[in-house]
């Protein structure tokens, strides 16, 4: 056999192993036994059937891949090939992404969820981080903001003084400010040791998110005060999935879609779940008067529209997000 046909041979089958060679895809959370760790292990299972054994999926939750602004970073860069977690930690790579922040545009969990099934909505919101690395795959209610507080927030004026972490989104540091609170943004994987040790007062988050956490053996009030619903978003580097064979990224983004069209049931179960689990384990379920939900309510409103007109790549995509919630109602 000539010299060059015993390499055409050889080049011929590393070519072919290499278009089989199985592809991992890291998929990383802050959070574990939540929504987010729900999608994931519905993705994974959609996708499998696919790509066989072409791509692996290996799910981290609860920061096992390092605290969420490395995380960011990771799959801005490459090193984590994808990330899901509330679009408000994705603020500081893309700025257009605080609109899912915005205050009283969704009049329920059911609103918001109309807003996200629009198709050709979606689709925009999905590409809003490309030209930072980011393509969205899946995006997803994930549940109402509460408050959790070493003492109880009964009225608007318990606010007054208390250290309460919030995601690092303007739209959740200036509405505590406003509330008369010290907002502290910080990583979810730092939350349970500051409030234990006093470093903080409380913390913004979803009830989904405490309750497998064990956060009512720090603290037991949660006040429903629900300024806003946390909309979460799986996002990929945008260079590796494009470098995927066209099956494969057609596999992942109709696995994307097919999840995102279940998580609003599977949502809404495990908040209900979690206020159950809460209770039993103690914890307590607080309501603002009406009168002062009301009012903060419109206060917040206001101080939103300014926050979000300041900019005005970002006025112009809140501008289209409401055009689109009003479309929903």
């Amino acid at each position: 056999m000539r010299l060059w046909t015993v390499v055409g041979l050889v080049l011929g089958i590393a070519a072919a192993g290499a278009v089989h060679a199985q592809v991992v895809m890291k998929m990383a959370s802050a959070t574990i036994n939540d929504v987010q760790h729900e999608w994931l292990k519905r993705f994974e299972a959609a996708v499998k059937p696919r790509t066989a054994e072409r791509l692996k999926i290996e799910i981290y939750p609860a920061s096992q891949l390092g605290q969420i602004p490395r995380m960011v970073e990771g799959v801005t860069v490459g090193t984590i090939e994808s990330f899901v977690t509330p679009t408000s930690f994705l603020v500081s790579t893309e700025p257009r992404f605080q609109v899912f922040d915005a205050i009283g545009v969704f009049s329920s969990p059911e609103h918001l969820n109309r807003v996200l099934a629009d198709d050709a909505y979606r689709s925009h919101i999905l590409a809003i981080g490309e030209a930072k690395g980011l393509k969205g795959i899946g995006v997803f209610y994930n549940s109402p903001v509460v408050v959790l507080s070493r003492r109880p927030i009964a009225t608007l004026a318990d606010f007054k003084g208390k250290k309460i972490r919030v995601f690092p989104s303007p739209l959740q540091i200036e509405p505590m400010k406003q509330l008369g609170a010290l907002p502290v943004p910080m990583a979810f994987g730092e939350v349970l040791g500051a409030l234990q040790n006093g470093t903080i007062d409380g913390l913004l988050a979803g009830i989904p998110v405490l309750t497998p956490f064990k956060f009512y053996d720090a603290a037991k009030p949660v006040t429903e005060i629900h300024p806003s619903i946390v909309v979460s978003t799986l996002v990929v580097n945008k260079r590796w999935f494009d470098s995927l064979p066209g099956d494969v990224t057609a596999a992942i983004t109709e696995a994307g879609a097919k999840v995102d069209r279940e998580a609003y049931g599977f949502a809404g179960a495990l908040v209900e779940r979690a206020n159950k689990g809460w209770v039993e384990n103690g914890g307590q379920l607080l309501k603002l008067p009406a009168a002062e939900q009301a009012k903060m309510m419109a206060d917040l409103k206001a101080l939103g529209a300014r926050i979000l007109a300041e900019k005005p790549e970002v006025k112009a995509e809140y501008d289209e997000l409401l055009k689109v919630a009003e479309r929903a109602r």
